[in-house]
């Protein structure tokens, strides 16, 4: 996990590794310092009057230097922490959001959304935190406890195995109650994925459930995930709230003993009774003792800060780990072709699972050869698996069994992003986001003119909306494309798609929100200007797909038939109910599809 995690600080090792140098300089100053204001009050205690003011202010000096020096190693310490912890995160993050870029759908399927965002906020911040406390902390506490512990002993053997007695107690002390925290935190996570999934879900769905009126069910539906994280964030501070009052009675109580200790041997010095076994102690001795017992018990008070932080952050890391070393189910060949010859389709016996059991297939059996430029509809009920088998084209998914032909060639031989590039998609809940029309327009070519953007438009029926706009193209979109209409979004996507100038483009119900007039328009305008792009639709509207050279009609994962209009018609009874429901009679343009399967696959 460190080794994984460790890979994203690159360019900030510098300022990680000048963070403890600081840092140990810093301690060994706050160290020294106690040591020679003992030996100035000493001094000043045996000379009284007679004292060398000379050397009361070169003691000063040397005072006044180390403590400016620890100062400024104290600030450089801050900063260079805050430019190590703070460049780490980013990286992490940078990391993560790239790595996710690279998953399947597949891989996606395994995190949810809500998981994934709190793994890139909550989850990177703590680690940010750990890393933070870790690198200059975490240093400078067990070197304050060594270096204390050091001086002690130079002042007196003695009084320093005090510190060796009292010092692991309170460790151990402290180690407990991190110990005991510990679970609570790692089980707070998965309620804050489930907390932000609530969010997400309601602030994307806004609009229904304003519609329903279900905002007070909504309310209590959160507040119940929000106080149930309250509840176990209160019983570990509870727990952590031991640590302030133990170690003010620690600190306190060994501070007395260690006053009381040391008056008794300064006492017995000067009056010469003491045993030279415990050895001697001065007044100025006693102002350091207490001066160490002070930084030793506020760095062990530091040390529980950091066990119960790290505690937390291991459950993060590996959460972020989890991200990072997920590896993509699809994968480049090692010799890949970087050209689509044509935009001819070959499914040859593909059987497809979502969970890769050949025991639980979405699709079973398909068989189908689509020519270079030819139209294809595809009708069926919901969870037939039309959306299924259009996205093993562009390989979002690779078959369970059997392989996928694009231009003659086995989907898997080829480049992804050539591959991918060569197919364009526009699916039925389309997104748009927050920027101009021109800006969104450009996800499908970067280099577009303006003159190609306004045919695409042309083309997809979108241009006479646009017109009508104040900005025209320059018309901000705001995120998801809230402020058009469905069928407005829909051409927007489908423009978008057209100026990839694709070899095959896939329309997964991207019309249903359009009527059937610019349906056929749009239609009519692909068939025109496009002619060797090969065209697939998937539609509930028979009239969407009437026309079509190729009509599948699917149920239940397999292809229930094949053919032109006029041969399904005649040889498809399921294809003629389809048609009758929609068409015939009263039901004429009824866009409700009767379902005729029982069974399908996971998404549509």
């Amino acid at each position: 996990m460190i080794k994984t995690l460790a890979k994203s600080i690159r360019e900030y090792k510098k300022a990680s590794i000048l963070t403890p140098t600081m840092v140990s300089l810093e301690v060994i100053l706050e160290v020294l310092i106690p040591f020679i204001t003992a030996d100035l009050i000493t001094y000043m205690q045996t000379y009284g009057e007679n004292m060398d003011i000379t050397r009361i202010i070169i003691y000063g000096v040397i005072l006044v230097v180390m403590a400016m020096a620890s100062l400024v190693s104290g600030m450089l310490s801050g900063k260079f922490c805050a430019t190590a912890s703070t460049g780490f995160a980013k990286n992490l993050r940078h990391d993560m959001y790239y790595r996710i870029q690279q998953y399947s759908f597949e891989n996606i399927d395994k995190f949810s959304t809500s998981s994934l965002i709190t793994r890139m906020t909550t989850d990177v911040t703590n680690v940010q935190m750990a890393y933070m406390l870790i690198i200059r902390i975490a240093v400078r506490t067990p070197l304050m406890l060594i270096c204390c512990l050091a001086m002690t002993f130079a002042v007196n053997v003695y009084m320093a195995l005090i510190y060796l007695v009292v010092a692991p107690i309170m460790g151990l002390a402290l180690m407990l109650i991190a110990f005991k925290v510990k679970p609570i935190f790692t089980k707070v996570f998965k309620k804050y994925d489930a907390m932000n999934e609530s969010v997400q879900e309601n602030v994307r769905g806004a609009r229904v459930v304003k519609a329903y009126v279900r905002e007070d069910y909504e309310k209590e539906k959160f507040g119940k995930k929000a106080d149930d994280i309250k509840k176990d964030f209160l019983r570990a501070e509870k727990i952590l709230a031991l640590n302030t009052p133990i170690m003010q009675f620690a600190i306190y109580a060994f501070m007395l003993i260690v006053a009381i200790l040391g008056a008794l041997l300064v006492v017995n010095s000067s009056n010469g009774t003491v045993s030279t076994t415990f050895g001697t102690l001065e007044v100025g001795d006693i102002s350091s003792l207490i001066s160490y017992a002070f930084m030793m018990l506020q760095s062990l008070m530091m040390l529980a800060m950091i066990a119960v932080m790290v505690s937390m952050a291991v459950t993060s890391a590996q959460r972020i780990k989890e991200v990072l070393d997920e590896q993509s189910t699809l994968h480049n060949p090692d010799d890949p072709e970087y050209e689509v010859k044509d935009g001819s389709i070959t499914f040859d016996d593909v059987s497809f699972s979502y969970i890769n059991d050949p025991n639980k297939l979405s699709l079973f059996d398909v068989n189908l050869s689509i020519p270079s430029g030819a139209t294809v509809g595809i009708l069926g009920s919901t969870g037939s698996s039309k959306s299924t088998l259009v996205q093993l084209i562009p390989r979002l998914y690779d078959t369970t069994l059997g392989s996928v032909y694009v231009g003659g060639k086995n989907v898997k031989d080829y480049d992804l992003d050539t591959l991918r590039n060569s197919v364009a998609m526009v699916l039925q809940k389309n997104t748009l986001f927050s920027g101009t029309i021109k800006e969104n327009m450009r996800w499908g070519n970067l280099n577009a003119t303006d003159e190609e953007i306004e045919e695409a438009c042309k083309h997809a029926q979108a241009d006479s909306f646009i017109q009508g706009f104040p900005k025209k193209y320059d018309t901000y979109i705001e995120q998801g494309g809230t402020n058009v209409s469905g069928g407005q979004r829909q051409r927007l996507c489908i423009a978008r798609a057209l100026l990839k100038k694709p070899k095959i483009i896939i329309f997964d119900d991207s019309t249903s929100a359009v009527d059937t007039k610019t349906d056929a328009l749009i239609r009519k305008e692909l068939k025109e200007n496009i002619p060797g792009t090969t065209k697939i639709f998937i539609a509930q509207r028979i009239s969407s797909v009437q026309d079509a050279d190729i009509i599948i009609v699917m149920s239940g994962g397999k292809i229930a038939a094949m053919g032109k209009h006029d041969e399904l018609m005649q040889s498809s009874p399921l294809y003629r109910e389809i048609y009758e429901a929609q068409v015939g009679g009263t039901a004429a343009e009824n866009d409700t599809p009767v379902n005729t399967s029982k069974e399908g696959g996971k998404n549509e």
